[in-house]
C-alpha cells in the first residue's frame, strides 16, 4: 500500500505511540505554538523521524477536508494481516478467541469505528471479504483512533470458506439480523466465538447467514428499527465481554 498522510494531533500521536517505525516524516505548521504539537515534534526527533516546518497552506493541501491542527505525518501502512495468519491467532487466544466478521461494511468511517471497538474489546482478529472492504485507508485509520494498530484486520478471498475454517477450529458463529426472535442477550458468548455483522442496507449475505450457528438481534424497544453497524458492533462485542467476565 502506498504512503499516506495522517492528519491531526490525536491520529499523529497514535501513530507515533503504536507504529512509529512506519512514520516517515512529520510536517509542522510554521509558527505553530501548540504545546502538544511541539511535544509531538520533539518526540519524532527523539525517534529519529525527520521533522519539517511548512506553511499552513501546504498542510491544508495535504489534509483535504480534515483539520490538521498544525501537524501531519507521512505514514507507510504496514501490510494487512494475511488470511494464513488466522490459525496462529486462533491458537494463541484459545478459549478466549473473539473474532469479529464484517460482511459488507464498506464505509471507511464505519470500518474505522468497528476497529476501534474491536481493539477496545481485545478482539482476536477482524475479518472482512476482500471484495467488500475498503482496506486500511487514511480515513479508516483516523476513524479507528489507533485501533487499526492494535487488532489484526484480515481480508479473505472467500468468506464462506473462512467461516467453515472457524467452525472446524471450534469457533461458534453468531450472526446479527433484525428478523429473528432470538436476542443476543440469550446467546451463550463464552468460549471461542465469532460475531458476524452485515451491511446496514442488506445485512448478511445469504450464504454467510446459513453458515452461522446462531442468528440473533439486539432488542430495540424504541421506534428505531436498526443501529449504525459500528454502534451494533460495540453492543455485541461488549455483551460478549460481559458474559466472559461473569464466568470468572
Amino acid at each position: 500500500m502506498s504512503e499516506s498522510w495522517i492528519v491531526g494531533i490525536n491520529p499523529v500521536e497514535g501513530a507515533l505511540s503504536n507504529d512509529a517505525g512506519q512514520v516517515r516524516e512529520l510536517l509542522v505548521e510554521q509558527g505553530q505554538r501548540n504545546a502538544r504539537v511541539q511535544a509531538l515534534a520533539e518526540r519524532a526527533k527523539a525517534l529519529k523521524i525527520p521533522v519539517h516546518h511548512r506553511p499552513r497552506e501546504q498542510l491544508d493541501k495535504l489534509s483535504g477536508e480534515a483539520r490538521h491542527q498544525g501537524v501531519v505525518a507521512l505514514y507507510e501502512p504496514p501490510p494487512m494481516a494475511h488470511e494464513g495468519d488466522l490459525p496462529a491467532l486462533l491458537e494463541r487466544d484459545g478459549a478466549d478467541t473473539l473474532v469479529l466478521v464484517l460482511d459488507g461494511v464498506t464505509d471507511p468511517h464505519n470500518l474505522g469505528a468497528c476497529l476501534r471497538s474491536a481493539a477496545a474489546a481485545r478482539v482476536t482478529a477482524v475479518i472482512v471479504p476482500k471484495d467488500r472492504a475498503v482496506g486500511l485507508t487514511p480515513v479508516v485509520r483516523r476513524a479507528s483512533a489507533g485501533g487499526a494498530d492494535r487488532v489484526p484486520l484480515i481480508a479473505v478471498t472467500n468468506l464462506a470458506r473462512t467461516l467453515r475454517e472457524l467452525k472446524d477450529a471450534g469457533v461458534w458463529i453468531t450472526g446479527m439480523a433484525g428478523d429473528t426472535d432470538d436476542s443476543i442477550y440469550g446467546i451463550d458468548l463464552k468460549g471461542p466465538v465469532a460475531l458476524v455483522l452485515g451491511s446496514e442496507g442488506e445485512g448478511m449475505r445469504r450464504l454467510t447467514r446459513e453458515l452461522c450457528d446462531f442468528v440473533a438481534k439486539i432488542p430495540m424497544p424504541g421506534a428505531m428499527e436498526s443501529l449504525n453497524v459500528s454502534v451494533a458492533t460495540g453492543v455485541v462485542l461488549f455483551e460478549a465481554l460481559r458474559q466472559r467476565s461473569a464466568k470468572r
